[in-house]
């Protein structure tokens, strides 16, 4: 007969439970993965099988009991680190998104609002930012980026070990500046396209002035539109080669995000 004692129990209930939970914080933000049309279930099941895979090669808990106050503090920091790591790599896919809204904005599709599915029912995105989000979606999974993340998520238990700890001040600091490659990351995305749109404009500008008569109310939004989409369609090369650098500057921050608390 097998007698097992409960500090035993707590042992390995420990040594699974706050990994699932990092783990399983990280799935539910975490693009592809915490998107709306996968569901809560299916999260949860991909964040229990990764813990059961990498769980052999992970550092011993600390001997806290899971569910007691201490334990508690150390899961509300799990929490935080599985967050901050899917924040940051979520905050690339939108600012790829917001990219394609401003180009769609220049375009004249502004009115044009979709429901979009990656963000629920009640959000709505321009079919630019669209396009380019499962643009990017597909790349990111062509690019093996959810085991790049996976790989991420199992090195952090190396450099920040379960604990109390948790990230500290200057993971923190890490997250709230990496917000500004939102608008970095749009930027370089829509440069490009609004440029060219503005040049368009220019040309109806000087065809205002040198021909006051020619109505280009009734012309402008339909070769504004039709520029656009030639912009677009001449541009996802172009936008998909700037997401990969994204990416693997993405990846360096989440590498420098997990060891911050070496600094």
């Amino acid at each position: 007969m097998i007698n097992l004692s409960a500090h035993q129990l707590q042992d390995w209930v420990a040594l699974l439970y706050w990994p699932f939970v990092r783990i399983g914080s990280c799935f539910m933000v975490v693009p592809v993965f915490g998107a709306s049309t996968v569901p809560a279930r299916v999260r949860v099941v991909l964040a229990g099988a990764v813990t059961l895979l990498i769980a052999p090669l992970l550092p011993a808990s600390p001997p806290v009991a899971a569910f007691s106050a201490a334990g508690c503090v150390i899961t509300v920091q799990q929490v935080l680190i599985g967050v901050a790591l899917g924040f940051c790599l979520q905050i690339l896919f939108e600012a790829v998104n917001l990219g394609g809204q401003m180009l769609g904005n220049s375009m004249g599709l502004s009115m044009a609002m979709n429901v979009d599915p990656l963000h629920g029912s009640d959000a709505s995105t321009p079919a630019v930012g669209q396009l380019y989000t499962l643009l990017v979606t597909l790349t990111f999974l062509a690019l093996n980026g959810h085991l790049a993340l996976i790989e991420v998520l199992a090195h952090s238990f190396r450099t920040l070990p379960v604990g109390a700890d948790g990230l500290g001040a200057a993971g923190l600091g890490t997250v709230v500046s990496w917000g500004s490659q939102l608008f970095a990351g749009a930027l370089a995305i829509a440069l490009p396209g609004v440029t060219a749109l503005l040049i368009v404009n220019l040309a109806f500008g000087v065809m205002s002035r040198a021909a006051p008569a020619f109505n280009l109310f009734a012309i402008g939004l339909p070769v504004s539109l039709v520029f656009g989409l030639v912009i677009v369609t001449v541009g996802l090369p172009a936008v998909q080669a700037t997401f990969m650098e994204l990416l693997a500057r993405t990846l360096e921050g989440l590498e420098r995000l997990i060891g911050a608390a070496d600094l």
